[in-house]
């Protein structure tokens, strides 16, 4: 167990580089760091794994094997096997082919937080190279406990952990669900999408028979109210869902927007969008803690059907890479859904190693690393840019209460 006297070290921001330690919203002083650190959720990568990943990512909860079980068959239905590795593999390689082509001498480090490479090997590595000065690319692009500070808990315990804490300094990029990399990919998938329901359903109405469903990570509600700080005054489920709606709302209208500068869709000008909804998927945990609703099954079956809906598009917006929940609970569980009530669908990309995504990775490190004025940061919403620096109180998991953690104002 941290040591909770370690939440602060002698400065305001625990292990934070000299720009960043006294925790201002947006570090605008230049800072030279010396690698790039790539965290990942982790996975397994063949059958024997299954279990003792789960394990690892249900760590402290005392769930048995047998209920872990019910979770792995979505794993064991792909061999064992969690893409999510080999995507952080690929992405890694474009982050680095990236830099090089910039003329950016930056090494990737990649550590995970649930199966190997562990986040310990990443900072043991670190420390071995000299790489004193981190800055950390967390695969997940919105605010929450589970997408970001659980990411800087990790970072904490495990600088205390190997011993390294006070000798190696870690940052970390914004939260970036409104930068125009990862916007991006799913304008382009979302456009796409439209363009083949369209061609693919007959005299299809727009407005009233297409369906465009954002889904993403349900998370319980009490984790969502906690989200971002509180004096930004989100609603009662607190940035994390205000973020995904700001984004779907950028997404839908971009997408259209160019939909209809095709010569093919010029005799959609003046009509209606299609209709959109912000779902949720993936969601666990008892049946009695609320988490975020409504279940993209669930509202398919409960709005949609016997409506006028003819075609659904899926935009996994929630989600980097297609990993299991998205190859699962969207690919298999909501497509089937779709399928029995007789919608037209089709799932929409996620930014993967899209080379829009990749420069923008690159881009949020260079803000850091220049020291780029937030009034030069580009942001698609009016919520960002989001702050360098996480502010005090934020994301708290209500169940554990605050740990240390890195890149962030105590507690």
């Amino acid at each position: 167990m941290t040591d909770t006297s370690l939440i602060t070290n002698g400065q305001p921001v625990l292990a934070a580089t000299p720009a960043a330690a006294s925790g201002p919203e947006h570090v605008e002083v230049p800072t030279a760091y010396d690698a790039i650190l790539l965290a990942g959720f982790g996975g397994p990568e063949g059958q024997d794994d299954v279990i003792p990943f789960l394990r690892n990512v249900t760590r402290g909860r005392g769930i048995p094997d047998e209920r872990l079980e019910e979770v792995a068959h979505h794993y064991r239905h792909f061999g064992g096997v969690s893409p999510i590795n080999a995507q952080n593999r690929a992405l890694k390689a474009a982050l680095e082919a990236e830099l090089a082509s910039r003329g950016i001498d930056m090494p990737v480090l990649w550590g995970n937080r649930n199966w190997e490479p562990y986040l310990e090997q990443a900072f043991t590595e670190a420390a071995d190279k000299g790489y004193n000065k981190l800055i950390a690319i967390a695969t997940s692009a919105y605010s929450s406990f589970s997408s970001c500070r659980q990411y800087r808990e990790d970072y904490a315990r495990v600088l205390d952990e190997t011993g390294l804490l006070g000798t190696i300094e870690i940052d970390k990029i914004r939260q970036f669900f409104d930068h125009p990399g990862f916007v991006r990919p799913f304008v382009d998938g979302v456009r796409d999408g439209m363009a083949k329901a369209i061609a693919e359903n007959a005299q299809l109405d727009v407005a009233t028979e297409l369906h465009v469903l954002f889904s993403t990570h349900s998370i319980p509600s009490t984790d969502a109210a906690k989200s971002g700080p509180d004096y930004r005054g989100f609603d009662e489920h607190g940035a994390y869902e205000a973020q995904h709606l700001a984004v779907a709302q950028v997404v839908l209208d971009q997408a259209w927007a160019e939909l209809l500068e095709q010569p093919e869709h010029a005799h959609l000008q003046g009509t209606s969008k299609p209709a959109w909804k912000l779902v949720y998927q993936s969601r666990s945990g008892p049946p009695t803690q609320p988490w975020l609703e409504p279940d993209i099954n669930d509202y398919m079956n409960e709005e949609l059907k016997g409506g006028s809906t003819r075609a659904v598009l899926i935009v996994p917006l929630g989600f980097v890479s297609d990993h299991m929940e998205v190859m699962w609970d969207l690919d298999e569980e909501a497509t089937e859904t779709a399928q029995e009530l007789g919608f037209w669908s089709v799932r929409t990309q996620t930014p993967g190693v899209d080379p829009a995504y990749v420069s923008g990775l690159v881009d949020l490190v260079l803000e850091r690393v220049n020291g780029t004025p937030t009034s030069e940061r580009p942001h698609l919403t009016d919520i960002g840019p989001w702050y360098d620096v996480c502010r005090p109180g934020c994301c708290e998991n209500v169940r554990a209460g605050f740990k240390p953690a890195a890149a962030g104002v105590a507690p």
